[in-house]
């Protein structure tokens, strides 16, 4: 069977047309949601045999042979059975691993191989809706929006909870979406309000006895029963929408107003009663009540550490009492006034999947330029958890990378409050392993990975362990040493019905040691 590349398809009419057929969006959904679940297979559960080469061969738990196109992206499964090797479809793959995982666990689970399913023909309805839609001409919307396929390691990462794509697509960021937001009216004695969420207020004009709440229409939809109540009572009023889009990003529930005041802009981050990746993405009322907590530290630590990294604050949330989770809203600091001048951020996890106009795909000197990359994203972790006992959750997805105007790394900036830990609520050892999956294992691994496939050749990790070894935290020595680095296990967790929250680690060897 011919190779079915991940990479957007030739432009031109000709091309585009050819690429939007049912059968080429079909082998190119079913190759594109292949890639993250085979990831998981091959690291969690299969065992490697012997010989490398363009495919390599692995042994799965009930004895199978399993063989793939070798990358970063691995592809074209193949199972060996009555004497040869048989190409395997994405719905055969699905049944596979549910098959080799009840093996490797003794636990049964019907949930998640629909959500395999549920990932891959969610990729097939971004795929149509991409070929008849126009990318965001901002560079830093595009980034955002350019994850087709998604989180490389998690068996699931582009499903939506199930339901006809009509219910979502109108709100994903790999569709290219932009909407207004729904803007609600709640009742005064019914607010409950923390931090600085004066940004809410300009949205729009709440009548007498209200205050202004703005709603993702997606969430408003999902939650429609539970808030008929409020609705029918007076607690909740409906005041229309706002005047100016907003563009979803690559965390979905997460979305951008790049003026929703005259030049000025700002991040609201809704609650959203879907399963993504890991955990049903709603704003839990024990997040929201240490949210101000955790800002204040990250803030506090960003401040002292001088450098020209910038934190995207979670200055504060809105909710109503009657519905705090479903309706919470939380406030989160702007691009504008912390963005170094004449830079461009752009997503890191979009340097890793790639998009047109990466500055990583078209890096004259990968050595040089990775060299910039690790010096904007590096030290401000390292600094924040040695001085402050921060733990960023620096990975690809929360993190956004400055770029002058040569495609030069120049700045990081760090977000949510939310997955950031702080020593001593939790111990430094569980932080500092917490910190190295991110940082090393989910970014800098994955970024290195994706700018050698563009050089080959190029060896990222002497420059990871020189850019570790530049700082005096006492673990540096051990982690570059360690025979093994942790590896978060998205597929045995998901199928175990491990809470989303509750990381659990394998050992990877580390490429540190021998560098």
């Amino acid at each position: 069977m011919e190779r079915v590349d991940l990479l957007p398809p030739p432009a031109g009419a000709d091309a585009a047309r050819d690429a939007a057929s049912p059968d080429a969006v079909a082998a190119r959904a079913d190759a594109c949601a292949a890639v993250p679940l085979l990831n998981c297979l091959l690291r969690e559960v299969a065992r490697p045999l012997p010989g490398t080469g363009p495919r390599p061969v692995y042994r799965l738990p009930g004895g199978r042979l399993l063989r793939v196109r070798a990358g970063r992206r691995p592809a074209e499964p193949e199972i060996r059975a009555a004497g040869g090797w048989h190409r395997v479809g994405h719905a055969e793959l699905v049944g596979l691993v549910a098959e080799e995982l009840h093996r490797h666990t003794g636990l049964a689970n019907g949930e998640l191989p629909a959500e395999m399913t549920d990932s891959r023909d969610t990729v097939a309805a971004l795929l149509t809706a991409r070929a008849r839609a126009t990318p965001p001409e901002d560079a830093y919307l595009r980034s955002e929006q350019s994850l087709l396929t998604g989180h490389t390691h998690h068996p699931a990462p582009k499903a939506r909870g199930g339901g006809p794509d009509t219910r979502w697509l109108p709100y994903a960021p790999e569709a290219y979406a932009r909407f207004p937001l729904v803007l609600l009216g709640v009742r005064e004695d019914t607010v409950v309000d923390e931090g600085d969420t004066a940004a809410l207020d300009a949205l729009g004009q709440a009548p007498p006895g209200y205050r202004t709440l703005p709603a993702h229409p997606w969430q408003l939809k999902l939650a429609a029963d539970a808030l008929a109540p409020a609705f029918a009572d007076g607690r909740l009023r409906r005041l229309g929408t706002t005047g100016f889009f907003t563009w979803p990003t690559a965390a979905i529930r997460t979305v951008y107003a790049p003026e929703y005041l005259p030049g000025r802009d700002l991040f609201l981050k809704f609650s959203l009663d879907v399963r993504i990746t890991n955990d049903i993405r709603r704003l839990w009322r024990h997040d929201l009540l240490r949210l101000r907590r955790t800002d204040t530290a990250v803030t506090e630590a960003f401040a002292a550490a001088g450098t020209s990294a910038a934190w995207l604050g979670d200055r504060g949330h809105r909710t109503a009492d009657f519905a705090f989770e479903e309706l919470a809203v939380v406030v989160r600091d702007g691009l504008r006034g912390r963005v170094l001048p004449g830079a461009t951020p752009l997503l890191a996890a979009a340097l890793v999947e790639g998009f047109p106009g990466s500055p990583l795909a078209r890096a004259a000197d990968p050595g040089a330029w990775w060299r910039a990359y690790l010096d904007a994203v590096v030290p401000p972790v390292l600094t924040a958890f040695a001085d402050d006992g921060v733990v960023l959750e620096a990975h690809l997805q929360n993190t956004l990378v400055a770029v002058d105007a040569d495609g030069t790394p120049v700045q990081a900036l760090f977000r949510d409050a939310e997955g950031v830990k702080l020593v001593p609520e939790t111990s430094r050892a569980d932080g500092w392993e917490r910190l190295v999956y991110c940082l090393v294992v989910n970014h800098l691994w994955e970024t290195g990975a994706a700018l050698a496939e563009h050089h080959p050749g190029f060896d990222p990790w002497p420059a990871v362990r020189h850019a570790l070894s530049r700082h005096p935290l006492p673990e540096i020595p051990a982690l570059l040493n360690a025979p093994t680095l942790p590896a978060k296990t998205n597929l045995l967790l998901r199928w175990t019905g491990a809470d989303g929250a509750d990381a659990r680690y394998l050992p990877l060897p580390n490429p540190l040691r021998t560098a």
